[in-house]
């Protein structure tokens, strides 16, 4: 294992902060809220108590304070897996690399994360300006390919890859599944189901412009196969907190349903009544 990182691994802004959230160790809570939108950071930061940082560098947007004597971060990820990848290494490098000496540090530090998002679904049986929380997740993006020690199985995955039609889409695939030993904090959501995360928002969830996707019919094939909603993130966090050690939950507001034909009315209501959910039940 290595004991000392190289500058070119580890890159580190002037103020020694981690390069891309432009944060420090002592910015974070242990519980933070990753959101995709950076306009979203403070509609959740002004249910603060008391916001203590303010950061941002692009599309990553941190504020942390205190809601009712617990210390908690809210922070932007941007869209998709590739930012995924960027925020949870470096919020892990945060908690786990000593950053002056660049060593790791002898004891593993845990984050509670949980992701606010919306998504749209095909299943026909799921109402919009709901909330479905993620358990098992299939990522069509193949970042987790690139991690040599990543290996998930489980009874969905070995059904849902069984069944798979499409043979070249079918190496890019990996798994995941939520920490569900902190999943009881969202027992009473509306849905508990299966998400897609795609690498796009176009063809891969099945729209056509000027482009003709791969098949028109790939959203009802995935429903078919138990995916009970589409988003562009979920999986890339489930399966870096599993093999970095820090617990995900993600809880997505459903704003459109492909299969109804519905796009919800008022979704900043729809968001709104999210935050507050959430919020109420993490730091009750």
């Amino acid at each position: 294992m290595i004991q000392k990182l190289a500058a070119s691994e580890l890159v580190l802004n002037d103020d020694g902060s981690v390069y891309h959230l432009n944060l420090l160790p002592e910015d974070i809570g242990e519980k933070i809220i990753l959101v995709g939108d950076p306009d979203r950071v403070p509609k959740v930061s002004k249910y603060f108590d008391q916001i203590e940082i303010k950061k941002n560098k692009r599309e990553f947007y941190t504020h942390t304070g205190i809601l009712r004597g617990e210390r908690i971060t809210v922070l932007s990820t941007g869209i998709g897996t590739e930012n995924i990848d960027i925020v949870m290494n470096e919020l892990d490098a945060l908690v786990n690399i000593d950053l002056k000496a660049k060593e790791f540090n002898s004891e593993h530090k845990s984050l509670k994360l949980f992701r606010l998002g919306t998504c749209g679904s095909v299943n026909p049986d799921i109402e919009v300006d709901n909330m479905l929380v993620t358990q098992n997740v299939v990522g069509l993006d193949g970042l987790l390919h690139f991690y040599s020690d990543y290996q998930f199985e489980n009874e969905f995955s070995k059904q849902f890859l069984e069944k798979f039609p499409y043979e070249r889409i079918k190496p890019m695939l990996y798994f995941s599944d939520w920490a569900e030993d902190i999943a009881s904090f969202y027992q009473d959501a509306k849905y508990h189901g299966n998400t897609a995360t795609f690498p796009g928002f176009y063809a891969p969830q099945g729209r056509q412009l000027r482009l003709k996707a791969l098949d028109e019919d790939f959203l009802e094939t995935l429903n078919t196969l138990g995916i009970s909603n589409f988003e562009m993130e979920t999986s890339a966090i489930y399966g870096l907190a599993k093999l970095l050690g820090h617990k995900a939950l993600t809880v997505n507001c459903v704003i459109a349903n492909r299969r109804r034909g519905e796009f919800s009315a008022d979704h900043h209501a729809s968001e709104k009544n999210m935050i507050e959910w959430v919020l109420d039940r993490i730091i009750p």
